[in-house]
């Protein structure tokens, strides 16, 4: 299984950024303080992580809790998981 950062950040870079180099993304950096995910976005991103990880995301776990950055993504897919 790829690292979940580095996994999740390349499709942000890939996907959501789409080579504007302007946007730094750190692994804290919150998507929404930058407006980086509108609804759509989310969706998207949620399909993706189910996909790439094999998780299922219940209505209920789409947050800024468990969405809004690199290191929330992470300990989320990290509790679907085990």
């Amino acid at each position: 299984m790829p690292d979940i950062k580095t996994a999740v950040r390349e499709y942000i870079s890939e996907n959501f950024l789409m080579g504007q180099s302007d946007i730094q993304v750190d692994d804290d950096t919150s998507f929404l303080e930058i407006g980086l995910l509108d609804s759509t976005g989310v969706i998207e991103l949620v399909s993706y992580l189910e996909e790439e990880f094999g998780i299922q995301v219940e209505d209920d776990e789409i947050s800024p809790e468990n969405l809004d950055s690199l290191d929330c993504i992470a300990r989320y897919v990290e509790s679907k998981i085990q």
